[in-house]
């Protein structure tokens, strides 16, 4: 059997220290460089739910006109409908 030396265990031991030192820096590079990405992720993602909002409020806008304008379009129609029959077929309603 070949026994280790004191040294040898000793600079055995020192490997293994100097190893998990470069672990543990490598975690923590890891974790500062998924902290930032989370950051980021978080203010993009914020961004997108302003636009989101912004364009759900222009959507409703836009539908809520929409509505009026078909309305006031019908209105027109029953008004021409009353005035002459005869229009109305040739529009064919």
């Amino acid at each position: 059997m070949n026994a280790l030396t004191g040294m040898e265990k000793f600079s055995h031991l020192e490997d293994k220290i100097y190893l998990t030192v470069q672990y543990v820096q490598n975690l923590r590079e890891d974790r500062d460089e998924i902290a930032a990405k989370y950051k980021q992720i978080s203010a993009e993602n914020e961004e997108l739910i302003a636009e989101r909002d912004q364009l759900e409020a222009t959507l409703s806008r836009l539908l809520n006109e929409r509505d009026a304008v078909q309305l006031k379009v019908e209105g027109m129609l029953e008004s021409l409908r009353r005035v002459d029959p005869a229009v109305m077929e040739a529009f064919g309603a």
